[in-house]
């Protein structure tokens, strides 16, 4: 079956509905070699997933973005790798080489950083343009003015084509959007934030912020850190995390329970679950996977085959309740 391809917010864009989180690809704790990496890219697009998802200072070496330089190596290979697929970095995090100490590289978002760290990331990446430059965090302090100036640069340059926020709350969105359109600017088509069946926070402000301004939204930790991957399962099987995982397991372990039970009676694995939940939500365009193997992969491709009745969806609700539905009324009239 072809990858689902859907709208990205209310743009023009295609994505694939599971995007490829490459966070892990290159990290400094050695879980994912170079080799492993680029056998993940080239399973991921033979699957039909477009949409890569980094950001500057994944690979966690300070000031390198080892990752974005994987995905540039592959991108190298040719045959067209990089015109088939959607590339999504970020911007914000501490980008400063050991010892340099340069204050307007560090975690903020003024313009003179945003236009450096995209010229940075296209180095890197060896491509003359991103698709999604997306800011990592809210910048306060920067007014979305001089944000939206440096955006609106880096387009006018071709070296950007939208913009997308990560982890901002709804005010936020808000902002950014009523500023850029009194500067006659898109703004933002996307954010990407922590989203999954155990951690829904999001319906309170972000996800109708989103909906209300046409954002998709791009759901990072699909599978809350591996919790929602069938963890008492594998806990039988012998497996053990680290302590502070498992005083979280065993916190939610009546929720664990029901979930597994449940997951186990619809004959699909717990993380397929996971997703799939996502995918009924018609604001969300793509969980963001972060797959440490190809069978990690292809098992996460499975979710998209997965319709969930209307009996299901209820349930999943009620073992991993939400904040009540949107604000106010989720604590208000």
């Amino acid at each position: 079956m072809a990858m689902e391809m859907r709208q990205l917010g209310e743009t023009g864009l295609s994505v694939s509905v599971i995007g490829l989180g490459c966070w892990q690809l290159g990290a400094d704790w050695g879980e994912v070699s170079e080799d492993q990496a680029m056998a993940t890219l080239r399973a991921a697009a033979d699957a039909g997933v477009n949409f890569f998802d980094t950001a500057d200072v994944y690979g966690w070496k300070a000031g390198e973005g080892v990752t974005e330089n994987i995905l540039g190596r592959w991108f190298a290979q040719g045959g067209g790798r990089r015109e088939k697929t959607v590339l999504a970095t970020k911007v914000y995090g501490e980008m400063n080489l050991p010892g340099v100490g340069n204050p307007n590289m560090s975690s903020v978002l003024s313009a003179r950083k945003i236009i450096k760290a995209c010229e940075d990331s296209l180095r890197r990446l060896q491509t003359d343009w991103i698709d999604l430059y997306q800011m990592h965090h809210i910048y306060r302090p920067c007014p979305f003015d001089e944000i939206w100036q440096a955006m609106e640069t880096l387009v006018a340059q071709g070296k950007i084509i939208y913009a997308g926020s990560s982890n901002f709350a709804g005010w936020d969105i808000a902002t950014a959007q009523q500023t850029a359109a009194h500067r006659h600017f898109l703004g933002l088509i996307s954010d990407q934030s922590i989203y999954n069946l155990e951690q829904r926070t999001l319906e309170l402000e972000v996800l109708p912020a989103c909906r209300h301004y046409g954002l998709g939204v791009i759901p990072w930790s699909p599978l809350a850190g591996g919790l929602l991957a069938g963890v008492l399962e594998k806990r039988a099987a012998g497996r053990r995390a680290h302590a502070d995982f498992e005083k979280r397991i065993e916190k939610k372990r009546p929720q664990l329970e029901k979930y597994e039970k449940l997951c186990q009676s619809l004959g699909e694995s717990p993380a397929d679950i996971g997703i799939a939940w996502l995918l009924h939500n018609p604001v969300v365009t793509a969980p963001i996977i972060g797959p440490r193997t190809i069978e990690q992969l292809n098992s996460s491709l499975h979710a998209t085959d997965i319709v969930l009745s209307a009996e299901s969806m209820k349930t999943l609700d009620e073992i991993w309740p939400g904040p009540g539905g949107e604000a106010p009324n989720a604590y208000s009239w």
